[in-house]
């Protein structure tokens, strides 16, 4: 058995038997904060780009799969990554990430035209869907500090923002409890294994999958129908283009 086929099976059993546990556990709370989603205000920092390039948004909060799902829908976004920020290079594989020991979050690297969605828009999302800002170190039933909540900026611009972004929200007391959403510099992002991309497009009937990030691909498109787009952007779909 290669190692790689012992990775993919690790990941699928820890993430069934996370969901089948909180199924029995929790099931209706679950459900019932996945359904309703939280619609935050806009940030009122949010400035226009001066130029066509585009940027790049590292972000974290719990398993990367349904990350990567939500962003992977959002008009503007040409590539999402799954992968590892916050610890060293050396560090940055599944199964010693996994030991919650490295430094490192599950986040996902996010590549975006800011003419057709700004930076500003993709916290925005972050923060309304993506994942829950008031878990400290877990999202639903993932424990660890490799699931935390955090934004890794890239400049003092993307800082700047996020700083102010989540003084908007504490101001407005938009949730229940207090933001706990680490704000770091992006020293390096380092992308997931391949069984890892592209996880809740391959893969929708997982019960994890089906469980915990499919309803926040319809808060999505409930909530930001203006930026909701039907078609994936997917890593494999980039990858074969550039072939």
């Amino acid at each position: 058995m290669t190692g790689m086929t012992t990775s993919v099976r690790g990941a699928a059993r820890r993430r069934y038997v996370a969901g089948f546990v909180a199924i029995g556990i929790g099931l209706a709370l679950c459900l019932a904060r996945a359904a309703a989603g939280t619609l935050v205000p806009a940030p009122s920092l949010d400035p226009v780009p001066q130029d066509d390039r585009s940027q790049t948004a590292v972000v974290a909060g719990g398993c990367f799969w349904g990350i990567q799902a939500v962003f992977q829908l959002v008009t503007g976004v040409t590539r999402v990554v799954a992968g590892y920020s916050g610890g060293a290079k050396d560090t940055a594989a599944y199964e010693t990430v996994s030991t919650g020991r490295t430094g490192h979050a599950e986040s996902v690297q996010i590549t975006f035209d800011p003419h057709q969605v700004s930076y500003g828009r993709i916290l925005q999302i972050y923060f309304s869907v993506a994942h829950d800002p008031t878990e400290l170190n877990r999202q639903e039933p993932d424990v660890g500090t490799q699931y935390r909540s955090a934004i890794f900026y890239a400049n003092d611009d993307q800082k700047r923002v996020a700083q102010s972004y989540v003084a908007q929200l504490t101001r407005a007391g938009v949730y229940p409890r207090p933001i706990v959403t680490k704000l770091d510099p992006l020293v390096g992002f380092y992308p997931a294994e391949a069984y890892h991309q592209d996880y809740a497009v391959r893969h929708p009937m997982d019960p994890y999958i089906a469980l915990y990030d499919l309803p926040k691909v319809d808060n999505l498109k409930r909530l930001f129908p203006d930026l909701y787009r039907e078609v994936p952007v997917t890593v494999m779909a980039a990858t074969n283009s550039n072939k």
